[in-house]
């Protein structure tokens, strides 16, 4: 049950290295193939879970956004891995909690066609209202309001572009399901927005990530055995793909594609990844990742039982070899947009 006065945590701005986290190692896959094929094999080592009417959970971006993962990548896993004769694959998106090209249903699917996600159905979940989930454990919420139509799939894929973002620090794949599956106008409003305040997005820091990850947790719990995760490293702007065009510019070098079952594991990953870097390859994004409180989204999700940051890292392109972060990211240059 929720606490009648919850009190946010702390540590968002403080990294934790890897030697300082104890507990059951979770496993995360890697491939430094940024390519159609490099996303389908990163899929397919974690496609177990993948049964029945499957929604496949992505940011289809604002018009003409520079940074969302390329469709043709997309389409290749739907007319591949997912168009088996037992699969009924969706993208599926809500509407926006702010004014925009995504704001009500009718202004969404003109920007998905605008935005070339024409290969297969597009499933706006909160086109017919809403379903609320309970939070089992939370703090803040005992339960989120979702787009509805989530109720009706057997299994979820996030498939999430890894990037920094304006609130979370980052948007990994607990961002993509924490506030991609709210619905544009309660669920949303749960996760940014004290009752009764001008300041649609007044909450911040350490709260911001609770709320946000216990959203993510509803939709995991929801799914549970039929829900797996992979994030792809690639174009990673401070900004969110939700700013479009208004983007900061890339300046984080491109990494590769990583897959989890553990949705905790892989966003600590992909983080650590980050950290990996040289700092004058990674300053923009740990700015960012700090200065929001970021990394206490990975803190409360372990806090949730919701997986492990203790993880794994099985390199896809050397078959199945664990790797330190540090000798994954060895290949990295200097972006080059």
């Amino acid at each position: 049950m929720a606490q009648e006065n919850p009190v946010p945590g702390t540590g968002g701005d403080v990294y934790a290295p890897p030697e300082e986290r104890t507990g059951e190692p979770s496993t995360v896959y890697f491939t430094r193939d940024l390519s159609a094929e490099g996303l389908r094999k990163a899929y397919r080592a974690v496609s177990g879970p993948v049964r029945g009417r499957v929604a496949v959970k992505l940011h289809t971006g604002e018009k003409d956004g520079p940074n969302i993962i390329p469709r043709e990548w997309v389409a290749e896993l739907f007319a591949n891995e997912l168009a088996a004769d037992d699969l009924k694959p969706a993208i599926v998106e809500t509407n926006t909690y702010y004014q925009g090209d995504r704001y009500t249903t009718e202004q969404h699917r003109e920007t998905i066609a605008h935005n070339g996600w024409t290969f297969a159905p597009v499933d706006i979940l909160d086109e017919d209202g809403t379903v609320s989930w309970p939070v089992v454990g939370g703090k803040w919420r005992d339960d989120i309001s979702m787009g509805s139509h989530l109720a009706e799939y057997d299994s979820l894929v996030a498939l999430t572009h890894f990037k920094g973002h304006t609130q979370g620090g980052f948007g990994g794949s607990n961002k993509n399901l924490g506030i991609g599956c709210a619905d544009g106008r309660v669920g949303k409003a749960q996760i940014h927005t004290t009752p009764g305040q001008d300041n649609q997005w007044d909450i911040a820091a350490e709260e911001f990530m609770e709320r946000m990850t216990e959203s993510t947790k509803a939709t995991c719990d929801h799914f549970a055995g039929a829900i797996t995760f992979v994030n792809v490293m690639r174009n990673m702007s401070v900004s969110c793909d939700c700013e479009g065009t208004a983007a900061m510019p890339v300046v984080t070098p491109n990494v590769g594609i990583l897959a989890s079952e553990d949705v905790c594991a892989l966003d600590q990953a992909c983080v650590d990844l980050v950290y990996a870097m040289k700092p004058e390859d990674n300053h923009d994004l740990v700015e960012r990742i700090e200065t929001r409180h970021g990394l206490r989204q990975l803190s409360y999700m372990e806090e949730l039982g919701m997986g492990s940051r203790v993880y794994t890292l099985i390199d896809l392109d050397n078959e199945g070899e664990p790797v330190s972060c540090t000798d994954a990211v060895a290949h990295v240059v200097p972006f080059q947009g």
